[in-house]
This record gives C-alpha cells, sequence and structure tokens, in this order.
C-alpha cells in the first residue's frame, strides 16, 4: 500500500479519483487550493484506488494523508 500525502496545507478543490480507480505514475489524484492557486497531488506509483481520505471542501495540513493506493 501506497499512502498519498498533501504537500502543503490547503482546502480540497477536487477529487479526481475514486476507489477502485487504476491510476499511472504522475496522475493527479486531488487539487488543493491554497492562497487562491490550485495545486495538485499526483500519485508517485500506478497502482489502484483503496481509499480517498478527503471530499471537497475539507482542509489538510501538510503530510496529511490524501489518498492510499494499491501497487
Amino acid at each position: 500500500m501506497t499512502q498519498v500525502a498533501a504537500n502543503m496545507a490547503g482546502t480540497v478543490f477536487k477529487v479526481l479519483v475514486q476507489p477502485g480507480d487504476s491510476v499511472a505514475a504522475g496522475q493527479d489524484l486531488i487539487v488543493l487550493e491554497s492562497m487562491k492557486m490550485e495545486v495538485p497531488i499526483a500519485a508517485e506509483s500506478a497502482g489502484k484506488v483503496v481509499e480517498v481520505k478527503v471530499n471537497v471542501g475539507d482542509f489538510v495540513n501538510d503530510g496529511d494523508i490524501v489518498v492510499v493506493l494499491d501497487n
């Protein structure tokens, strides 16, 4: 299992994947909004989405786990 963490604090602006989705390395999973900028969080490796731990509008801190992938 691979845990994908937020790389900065911000509000979840978009959730681009759902459990069961297959993702490629580098694919955007979540988009955060911080200081009026949209910052994508991408998968570091390919895998299948096991769990999405955030919803649109949630606030996350740097290092919070947002998605769990099964490689």
